[in-house]
């Protein structure tokens, strides 16, 4: 059995490597980056043997993984490497590291987000096309499993045993550590083909076996199946009766939906919504279980249909007031200011709740990006069309107010003044002060916002989930 440990380096003690032969997994050397002429460090993930060439898995050291590749000899420099203090039988762990207290859990078929409190589910098998096919994949996971459920019971223990109280282990489907696993640190899927467009996956996502060896993976677009061919996707969509996704639409403007889908009701297509997301989200895992979680995808409407651009996903119960749990723009949708749009219809949503939210943490690079400047745009439009109130010559609003007009969490409230350093302490008060310039590039950010969220085509009515016969 493999003991997965962290490795030290010494970058002191690095050493002169006269053939590739003697690298092993786990070193870290300069790569010459794909499409660039920069060499930042890296560390090689797997080596492969093919036709006498070889060629070497990379993760670059400081990049997001979406970055890691294939890469041949002379896209390496031996003249500096760091080899790993304690052999080379263990694997290191690369990416985000956060706090310990979230947990980890196996990538398997199931809802890329966190979960409530209940009782360990039963494995979709492999029969069912949610499993990845291997099984070696299979049984090294369930024993990551049992070994991190057996973890987190203890640490609730040590928690209770500090704080005097009763700890119960809480479910969280936020990634905050990698796998050692080699397997799905490396991606293993070339290509998808979903609808009209051809993309290009970023991570690792638990397709089965047999169908990661093909060149292109075809998904159906609107029930999102997956397929081994065109051909056989052509078949599929001969069948296939849906135009749009399972459940309610419970928004329309002009060519934009959002659906809703109860992910007890609609399983195989959340699954297979969850597992198509992971080819793009690292940070987060995958469920057996749906049931506990609401998804709202967003689609774009023509004449063939309704084709999926991004969704988000929602706890029905959340006892940290997550007023989203995953969000994901698909790729040729990216850029185009769909993602803010995710964001404002998840708050709009909380409005209708009369209630406060929050993304479920950690947030992906990208994620945290569009957050910020979703808050930053949000707060400073409050700011610049705030009124005075009566003799006041300057307009006054307090945080809370903020958040009952905006439904952002107070904490997202704060850090986002800290972050635009708009707070100073003016004769004993906390005061906010809007330079002109800031107003400008807010008027500009806004002009390019071309899409907005109207609340009066939002149709829905929230429902109380706190009794679980109504799930």
């Amino acid at each position: 059995m493999k003991i997965n440990t962290k490795i030290e380096f010494d970058e002191d003690l690095s050493s002169i490597c006269e053939s590739t032969a003697s690298l092993v997994e786990g070193c870290r050397l300069p790569v010459r980056m794909h499409k660039t002429e920069d060499w930042p460090l890296a560390e090689i993930v797997s080596i492969k043997d093919i036709s006498g060439q070889k060629i070497f898995y990379v993760h670059y050291v400081d990049f997001n993984k979406r970055l890691d590749e294939w890469v041949i000899e002379e896209d390496l420099d031996t003249r500096k490497v760091q080899f790993p203090r304690r052999g080379d039988n263990t694997q290191t762990s690369t990416g985000v590291t956060t706090p310990k207290k979230h947990q980890m859990h196996l990538l398997l078929g199931g809802s890329a987000t966190s979960r409530p409190s209940s009782p360990p589910t039963t494995p979709i098998h492999a029969t069912n096309e949610i499993l990845n096919g291997t099984a070696v994949l299979q049984a090294a996971l369930q024993k990551k499993m049992n070994r991190k459920r057996k973890a987190i019971v203890l640490e609730s223990n040590e928690e209770s045993s500090q704080d005097g109280q009763t700890a119960t282990p809480r479910q969280s489907g936020s990634m905050v550590t990698h796998h050692d696993d080699v397997v799905t640190r490396m991606k293993n899927v070339d290509m998808i083909e979903l609808g009209k467009h051809r993309i290009k996956p970023w991570y690792f996502a638990p397709y089965p076996q047999e169908l990661c060896v093909m060149s292109c993976i075809y998904i159906c677009e609107f029930c999102l199946k997956y397929k081994k061919s065109r051909k056989c996707l052509e078949r599929h969509i001969s069948k296939c009766n849906l135009r749009h996704p399972p459940g309610n639409e419970i928004y329309r403007k002009t060519t934009i939906s959002f659906f809703e889908i109860d992910g007890r009701k609609n399983k195989a297509y959340a699954q297979n919504l969850c597992l198509l997301a992971k080819l793009f989200l690292d940070h987060k895992t995958l469920y057996y279980d749906t049931d506990p979680f609401l998804f709202y995808v967003m689609t774009e409407y023509d004449s063939r249909g309704y084709h999926i651009v991004g969704y988000f996903s929602k706890e029905k119960e959340s006892t940290e007031d997550y007023n989203v749990a995953c969000i994901l723009t698909m790729p040729p949708y990216q850029r185009k200011g769909y993602g803010k749009l995710l964001i404002e219809f998840s708050y709009e949503l909380s409005k209708f709740e009369g209630k406060t939210g929050s993304p479920e943490k950690p947030l992906s690079d990208l994620g945290l990006l569009s957050y910020r400047s979703y808050w930053a745009q949000t707060i400073l439009d409050i700011f610049i069309t705030q009124k005075p109130v009566g003799d006041n010559e300057k307009p006054q609003i307090t945080i809370n107010e903020i958040c009952e007009m905006t439904s952002i969490k107070k904490e997202d409230v704060i850090s986002t003044l800290q972050n635009l350093n708009l707070i100073n302490y003016y004769k004993g008060q906390y005061v906010v002060c809007v330079s002109r310039e800031t107003i400008e590039q807010h008027t500009k950010a806004m002009d390019k916002r071309k899409i907005r969220i109207d609340p009066k085509c939002l149709h829905w009515t929230p429902k109380d989930w706190s009794k679980r016969s109504k799930w």
